[in-house]
């Protein structure tokens, strides 16, 4: 009886220790996160002119196909583009305007997934916002909205029109000026609500800059940081518009400004990425050509 209590007693002692040090008795690790994976691209400024500077307008076809290409092989969840889609003429006319979007919208919409579109300066060179958004699909939302969110995998995503003038006047055909954009007292609201509205890690989309000041940037950029940092939720914002690229950090949020695939000639100067994102709010950049890949870690969110 007492050699059975013994045995019981070592018996039991292994089975804590194995559980303790994760024998087969121990929990189950936690399932992983999923990855919510989207590829990213911008300033391809496609249009059927001569090349002027460093923009091969021509070449964005190619590079844009190689791009929807490699993300339907990666099976990334959507595609977005960050503006300055399509160009213009060096004469502009509507017309023409419209036929260069349609040509390089239906590239894009080979993507076997949901895709969208960050309106930029060049987008509304001689085309209104409606125009623009009725050739251009955003998948699951509504047609005419310039702005916008959506939400994968446990991940928040933010679209922002930055594309008015400071007299509020909307860009369009002759309200065109690249270097005077501001995102409307109601949008600010708008993003204000929408990042309160929920929890977890949120990823901003944009085409001009919001990490400083001048003919690049966002002209009240300050208040919509002070919004995003104020959230706690913003991990990370995608943009475009200047075609060098940049990288900087502000407050905790990470502003990445990818390069421009349009500028340069030949598949060597293409760029684009395929970002993967968790609901804890790390991010990999995974860069193609050009552009640099980083991870960025994660952070508890404000409030923990």
């Amino acid at each position: 009886m007492g050699s059975s209590r013994a045995q019981a007693a070592v018996l039991l002692a292994l089975f804590l220790a194995a559980a303790a040090y994760g024998g087969a008795s121990s929990r189950p690790s936690p399932a992983p996160e999923p990855l919510v994976r989207f590829g990213l691209i911008t300033d391809l400024h496609y249009a059927d002119r001569d090349p002027a500077g460093g923009r091969m307008y021509r070449e964005s076809t190619a590079k844009l196909a190689e791009f929807v290409a490699t993300m339907n092989g990666e099976k990334a969840d959507f595609v977005i583009e960050l503006g300055d889609f399509k160009d213009q003429d060096i004469q502009p006319d509507p017309i023409r305007t419209l036929s260069f979007l349609r040509t390089i919208e239906a590239v894009f919409a080979r993507f076997k997934g949901p895709r969208y579109h960050v309106l930029g300066n060049h987008d509304e060179d001689s085309l209104t916002k409606a125009e623009f958004l009725g050739a251009a699909e955003n998948t699951g939302i509504p047609v005419g909205r310039t702005y916008y969110s959506f939400d994968i995998k446990g991940v928040h995503f933010i679209v922002l029109d930055p594309n008015f003038r400071s007299d509020g006047r909307a860009f369009a055909r002759g309200a065109f000026a690249w270097d005077d954009c501001n995102l409307p007292d109601a949008e600010l609201e708008w993003l204000k609500a929408d990042l309160a509205s929920g929890r977890g890690p949120a990823v901003v989309f944009i085409h001009q800059q919001l990490d400083g000041t001048g003919a690049y940037y966002v002209k009240n950029a300050a208040e919509a940081r002070g919004i995003l940092a104020a959230s706690g939720r913003v991990r990370v914002v995608f943009q475009g518009h200047r075609h060098e690229g940049a990288f900087s950090e502000i407050d905790g949020v990470v502003y990445y400004t990818l390069k421009a695939a349009g500028e340069g000639s030949g598949p060597e100067n293409n760029g684009y990425v395929l970002a993967e994102a968790d609901a804890g709010g790390r991010i990999r950049i995974n860069a193609y050509h050009k552009i640099e890949s980083l991870t960025i870690e994660r952070r508890e969110p404000a409030g923990r």
